[in-house]
Order: structure tokens, then C-alpha cells, then sequence
């Protein structure tokens, strides 16, 4: 049997999961469930339309249900301590060294990215070169598109 992949959560995304969960449980499967059977009251199930786009729904709904269930079991609440030292939590400010410009990022678990609100991925390459680094510390990136360097300015 394999290790269950360990899932990084702030308590704020641990909550929206939860939150959607129940919403799909109550509020989705219900209607799915609805649907499939008006669809099968219609008769003949082998060239129902209403009955196949039903079906699929409750099937997709079903997966995200179980991905959900696995994320939150496997869910590692990220505990905001200082130490000074770059983690998974920690919101960093950065200095592209080749141009000067700074960005923000919090450093979020996968589940939680989202490029537009400068929340990058623990597995991204900017995370990856900075964990476990601190303020001051200058440190190369590699990425797809080549290697860059990058100076950590504050860690909060």
C-alpha cells in the first residue's frame, strides 16, 4: 500500500474544503440524484440524453467528493510560528536581483495556489530555492526558463 501524500492547508482553506464537502453532500448529490431519477422516469435509458449528462455529473461530483474527503484526511494545518526561516505559511518578500523588482508571495500549499493573488505552490520553483532560507539570504532559482537569482528582503 502506498504513503498517502501529505496535503498542506492554511486553516482558512482546511475550512473552505470543509465548507464545500458539506455543500456537495447536502445540497449537489441530492440533486443529481433528482435528476437521474426524472430522467429515468422519461423510459428508454440507451438514447436518454437527460439520463447520460445525469449520469455524468454524478460522476464528477463523486470524484471531487473523494478528492476532498482525501485532501482533508491527509491535511497538514500550517501553523504560523516566526522563526525567522521561510516555510510553507510564511508570506515573503523577494528582490529579482537582475532588475531590482520586488514581489510578495505567500507560500501556500498546492491545493491553495493561485498566481493572482501571489499565492505560490510549496512545490514551485521561487519555494523550493527559499525554503528553510531567511532574510538577506541571496539564492538562485531554477526553472523552466532558466536559472535566475533572487534576494530574500522579509520573512513574516
Amino acid at each position: 500500500m502506498t504513503k498517502a501524500k501529505e496535503v498542506y492547508l492554511t486553516s482558512e482553506g482546511f475550512i473552505k474544503l470543509e465548507e464545500e464537502l458539506d455543500h456537495l453532500k447536502k445540497v449537489e448529490r441530492p440533486e443529481v440524484i433528482e435528476a437521474i431519477k426524472e430522467a429515468r422516469a422519461l423510459g428508454d435509458l440507451s438514447e436518454n440524453a437527460e439520463y447520460a449528462s445525469a449520469r455524468e455529473k454524478q460522476g464528477k461530483l463523486e470524484a471531487r467528493i473523494k478528492e476532498i474527503e482525501y485532501i482533508l484526511e491527509n491535511a497538514i494545518i500550517i501553523e504560523n510560528n516566526n522563526d525567522g526561516k521561510v516555510k510553507v505559511g510564511s508570506v515573503v518578500t523577494i528582490k529579482y536581483v537582475s532588475d531590482g523588482d520586488e514581489e510578495e508571495y505567500s507560500i501556500v500549499g498546492t491545493n491553495e495556489a493561485d498566481p493572482f493573488e501571489n499565492k505560490i505552490s510549496n512545490e514551485s520553483p521561487i519555494a523550493i530555492a527559499i525554503m528553510g532560507k531567511k532574510e538577506k539570504d541571496v539564492v538562485s532559482v531554477d526553472s523552466p526558463n532558466g536559472s535566475f537569482d533572487i534576494e530574500i528582503l522579509k520573512v513574516a
